[in-house]
């Protein structure tokens, strides 16, 4: 028996993602895949993400992650990664091979906080009356091995101006000084991760 629910997991989020262009900066990844740069620069995001009814799992997140190659298509490496539910916990961990570790949430409408971290204040917005369609592929290092987990979402993008503060004494201090080169808001998104026929 398991607290979490067989993949693929479908899930409604709405999400914050901040794109950031880094450089010398530790970038760790799922073996076998190499950072997919521009140029000098890797391209990393954090994001906060809410999990919202009527998905099978309900819960805060925030991340960071990577973009790499995995041979010779473009994929997402998720380097760190917090949540404030031990299923979603569990389930990433044992099914994806997805690092999450257990952290503490604030959030409101328009700012979101897990003390230590990260937060995010929102401000003006603009996006889009219609929803967009998303494929890609997380990979991660599961059970000594890669492996790479189909994500297809669509939801209601946007751009917002936002104020970001990753904690310089915080997991994520080596993000620190970069600041985001757009903030990207998903509104109203339906997530599907993983594998397999079987509804959660």
């Amino acid at each position: 028996m398991t607290s979490y629910p067989h993949e693929p997991w479908h899930l409604h989020a709405r999400a914050v993602v901040a794109v950031h262009l880094v450089r010398d900066a530790p970038l760790p990844h799922a073996p076998g895949s190499r950072v997919l740069r521009l140029g000098p620069w890797a391209v990393v995001a954090v994001a906060f993400f809410r999990y919202v009814p009527p998905g099978p799992l309900v819960y805060n997140e925030v991340m960071a992650a990577v973009l790499v190659r995995d041979g010779l298509r473009p994929a997402v490496s998720i380097t760190q990664i917090w949540v404030d539910s031990p299923s979603s916990r569990d389930g990433g961990r044992e099914l994806w091979g997805i690092p999450k570790e257990l952290a503490r949430f604030d959030v409101s409408p328009d700012a979101h906080t897990a003390p230590g971290i990260a937060s995010v204040t929102l401000g003006r917005r603009a996006r889009l009356p219609f929803a967009l369609p998303v494929a890609f592929s997380v990979s991660q290092a599961w059970a000594g091995r890669r492996r790479r987990t189909p994500v297809r979402a669509s939801g209601r993008l946007g751009v917002v101006a936002a104020r970001w503060h990753l904690d310089p004494d915080g997991p994520l201090a080596p993000l620190a000084r970069s600041r985001p080169v757009i903030t990207l808001t998903l509104d109203d998104a339906r997530l599907r991760f993983g594998r397999g026929a079987r509804k959660a």
